[in-house]
């Protein structure tokens, strides 16, 4: 027998270890990485403007050139790459497919109509208590950078970045990332809608508080999406139809 041989010693493989999912801090410890990789490379846009004006750097300057619907619509860009990559190392340390990890798998067309109909009765509702209380529809924000947008001959990158770039680089994060490890800690499914639903509200500060609500209720309705279709997708594709709405609806206000 090989196995009773000195010179044909059995081999030994080694056992793998199994595939893992973060936690409430490890998921609250890498987010905090990924949301870094999003800063960095949004920051790191508006420093090259920064510095490309030549001249003495100044508060009124550097704001001026912040609020540029180039740099913005780039700046925004440019954090998809930055929250890929760092995801990507969260997830490596944990062995378990990228994929999989952040649940990057299309869903029934049943799922994406619940989805778009919900979204739809939401803003919709929404937009009617704004009206009733007075206010603006669209906040004041979205039509600044449009404007600026249109004055850069940038109107297409903001498109990208508004409509593409922020609804993918935002999914990942809330719903794909730190849903996934909230989720299947002791916070369960409901608390890390409410949790995730809260950190992605926190990442609009240009929004006041009226816009603050609306945006952490559509964060639930995101959450409940990922949890009843198991899919990130379909929340990147109804977070991209929300602002693509949300866009076309400023275009509208400002050409009215």
């Amino acid at each position: 027998m090989d196995s009773l041989n000195p010179e044909h010693p059995p081999l030994i493989v080694a056992a793998q270890r199994p595939p893992r999912i973060w936690k409430f801090w490890g998921t609250a410890l890498w987010g905090l990485f990924i949301f870094g990789g999003l800063f960095v490379g949004q920051v790191a846009v508006i420093g090259y403007f920064v510095l490309r004006q030549g001249g003495p750097i100044d508060i009124a300057s550097a704001i001026r050139v912040v609020g540029g619907g180039l740099t913005i619509s780039l700046s925004v860009i440019m954090g998809l790459p930055a929250v890929l990559l760092a995801a990507w190392i969260a997830i490596r340390f944990s062995r378990t497919p990228f994929t999989d990890y952040l649940a990057l798998r299309w869903t029934s067309w049943q799922n994406f109509l619940i989805g778009a109909v919900s979204l739809a009765v939401l803003v919709a509702g929404w937009d009617l208590l704004s009206r009733s209380l007075g206010r603006e529809v669209a906040p004041g924000f979205m039509g600044d950078v449009l404007k600026s947008a249109q004055a850069d001959g940038a109107l297409w990158l903001l498109v990208v970045a508004f409509c593409i770039a922020a609804p993918m680089s935002e999914e990942i994060l809330a719903r794909g990332f730190l849903y996934r490890g909230w989720s299947e800690s002791r916070l369960g499914v409901v608390g890390a809608i409410i949790l995730s639903s809260l950190v992605w509200t926190s990442l609009h500060l240009q929004y006041d508080w009226f816009f603050f609500g609306e945006v952490f209720c559509i964060g639930l309705l995101l959450g409940y999406l990922r949890y009843r279709s198991n899919s990130t997708w379909l929340t990147i594709v109804i977070h991209g139809l929300n602002n693509t709405a949300a866009t076309v609806q400023t275009f509208w206000l400002a050409g009215s």
